[in-house]
């Protein structure tokens, strides 16, 4: 069993044990101090500290290595104002952040930064181009302590996870700077992630922060269901274990090493009532205002927990949820892109070593573009980009307008199925359709020009932003009826209650009934393949990537393709469609995305 007391790593900059601050005497104005305030140690006269000491938490999730500014509708948040109606306030990038961060410490001697999980992974070129090396270092820049591992940190396996953590130049594409890549300053944590053969936690499970006498233990686990939404090989030798097992199981470790006061940071959320980051969601009673897996989550997990920071959904919410002793308990998540960070003071008591509960106080804060850069940051991004820019200043295609990544079909989303449909029949004539997974397309275009561009331009870096994942384009043959089947799929079997609407290509048409549920949501007589109604006994050639093509996102019947052909990357092939497709003079037009007719 790992020690809770040991250094991590040795590099780190800010001890993870003593801290160098001068401690502020800070006391919950909810509580009356049990010394008094001139109480005085009787042997050296010096001044007993206040039973009460507040402790800042600031936490954020899934920045999925957006170091700048993210565009469009990515790059906002909404506000509900006291009139009721609400408004929208770009946010979010690193620098951003940064000067958020380092404002909300000031005057906080106790103050600790968490994170949810999902720093990296699915990220834009400046990041992803060199495997999120830039991330980390940004991350380290941040002082981040502590972090909890999320799907998207397999995206690449857990021996690149490893390197992030540890250090060490690529093993393919070796070191990008004259420097070694150092690793994490802080420490990964994979409670529920173990190894196949050992049995074992691939990471540490927990980790204690300490300052004088405070101490609060942090554990970390991303969602169960990670190999359901991750390719095959990132999670090949792992296993996933239950979340809410995991956290008892750890914070029963933690209570026999004497750390009373712990907090979990879960890779796993739920979806407030409303999508204003400033929403009440305890107004109409505690939790009543979210829902989704993290409800069930802490209701269930033990009362020796404090506080739950989530992400994964990212959705804004700062709630309470009942533990399984009826008392209610924060639980945070801060959006997405590093657009919000969550603020949450926690009152420890020195007598018993534990948080008062009813002391705790969270709120979300928008990451305004209004303060001044971190000039470090802008360091950071700037030198970054000088060598990414060869690469991703390229252009590869002209749009006439925005192709935003919104709604259950999207106009990104169909735009990329139109791409792998044209791409496809470039490898094989005989594809007749293409199907995209919502959760690979990452952001939409925007029309107006970024740098000296120009407008309408898409260049290589927009187009990584928006497919990072690099899989590959795969052809299947399909029956008719195992194309319906994969359409009943979409609202059934494991994405019955949260259904993942696959994107189609502009020739496949059908009525999506969302006022019945499970398959029957489908209407089976309306599909329809250029005009035509499917013939269940036909063979179809479908167009899709890697990762639905493995059965992903919980489409089984993909994963039982035949006659399979696989292409280039899906970057790749959104490139070619449109460099031939589209020029200066004749630009796409974005999808009007109604291939889809939606019935509600």
């Amino acid at each position: 069993m790992p020690a809770t007391s040991q250094s991590y790593p040795t590099r780190r900059r800010r001890g993870y044990g003593l801290l160098a601050a001068a401690a502020g005497l800070a006391t919950a104005g909810a509580l009356v101090a049990a010394l008094p305030a001139d109480a005085h140690d009787g042997k050296h006269g010096k001044p007993l500290p206040s039973r009460y000491q507040d402790v800042q938490l600031l936490s954020f999730n899934d920045l999925h290595g957006n170091l700048e500014p993210p565009s469009g509708s990515s790059g906002r948040v909404t506000e509900t104002q006291a009139d009721g109606t609400t408004k929208t306030i770009d946010a979010g990038g690193v620098e951003y952040l940064a000067t958020h961060l380092r404002q909300a410490r000031e005057g906080n001697a106790y103050s600790i930064t968490a994170a949810g999980g999902d720093m990296v992974g699915a990220s834009p070129l400046v990041s992803g181009l060199f495997h999120d090396e830039p991330t980390i270092e940004a991350l380290n820049k941040l002082d981040l302590d502590v972090t909890s591992v999320g799907n998207h940190e397999f995206d690449e396996g857990a021996t690149e996870l490893a390197r992030l953590q540890n250090g060490g130049c690529h093993p393919t594409d070796g070191c990008y700077t004259d420097e070694t890549f150092e690793g994490a300053d802080f420490p990964y944590l994979a409670a529920n992630v173990l190894d196949e053969k050992t049995g074992k936690p691939i990471l540490k499970p927990y980790w204690v922060w300490k300052k004088k006498d405070v101490k609060i233990g942090f554990i970390g686990v991303t969602l169960e269901d990670t190999p359901g939404i991750v390719s095959a090989e990132g999670v090949k030798g792992l296993k996933f274990q239950d979340e809410v097992e995991t956290i008892n199981k750890y914070a029963k470790v933690l209570q026999r090493q004497g750390v009373k006061s712990i907090v979990a940071l879960i890779h796993e959320g739920g979806q407030p009532a409303s999508a204003s980051y400033n929403y009440d969601c305890d107004s109409p009673g505690a939790g009543d205002g979210i829902s989704g897996p993290i409800v069930d989550i802490a209701k269930n997990i033990t009362p020796q927990v404090d506080a739950l920071v989530t992400g994964h959904t990212h959705a804004a919410y700062a709630c309470t949820i009942d533990d399984p002793s009826g008392t209610p308990r924060t639980v945070t998540s801060a959006a997405s892109f590093g657009r919000l960070y969550t603020d949450t003071t926690l009152t420890y008591d020195r007598f018993t070593g534990d948080i008062a509960r009813t002391a705790v106080k969270s709120a979300n804060h928008v990451v305004t573009r209004t303060v001044a850069k971190a000039p470090d940051m802008t360091e950071l991004i700037g030198r970054w980009n000088t060598l990414a820019a060869p690469i991703g200043n390229r252009a590869i295609g002209y749009i006439s307008g925005d192709v935003p990544n919104t709604g259950t079909e999207s106009p990104m989303g169909d735009l990329i199925a139109d791409a792998q449909l044209w791409y496809g029949k470039e490898l094989d004539a005989e594809t007749d359709l293409a199907l995209m997974n919502p959760g690979g397309v990452r952001a939409g275009l925007t029309y107006a020009a970024k740098a000296t561009e120009g407008d309408g331009v898409v260049t290589y870096a927009e187009g990584f932003t928006v497919q990072p994942f690099s899989n590959t384009v795969n052809l299947q043959d399909f029956t008719g009826a195992q194309l319906i089947q994969v359409l009943q799929e979409q609202v059934s079997g494991t994405n019955a209650a949260a259904p993942k609407i696959l994107q189609p290509s502009a020739n496949l048409t059908y009525t999506l009934d969302l006022t019945k549920t499970g398959a029957d949501r489908v209407v089976t007589d309306s599909v329809r393949l250029n005009g035509a109604a499917v013939d269940p006994a036909a063979t179809y050639r479908v167009a899709t990537n890697s990762f639905l093509a493995g059965g992903g996102d919980g489409f089984t019947t993909l994963g039982q393709g035949t006659n399979d052909l696989v292409g280039a990357d899906d970057l790749t092939a959104l490139e070619q469609y449109l460099t031939a497709n589209s020029s200066a003079s004749a630009p796409i037009a974005p999808p009007a995305a109604n291939r889809i007719t939606i019935v509600q």
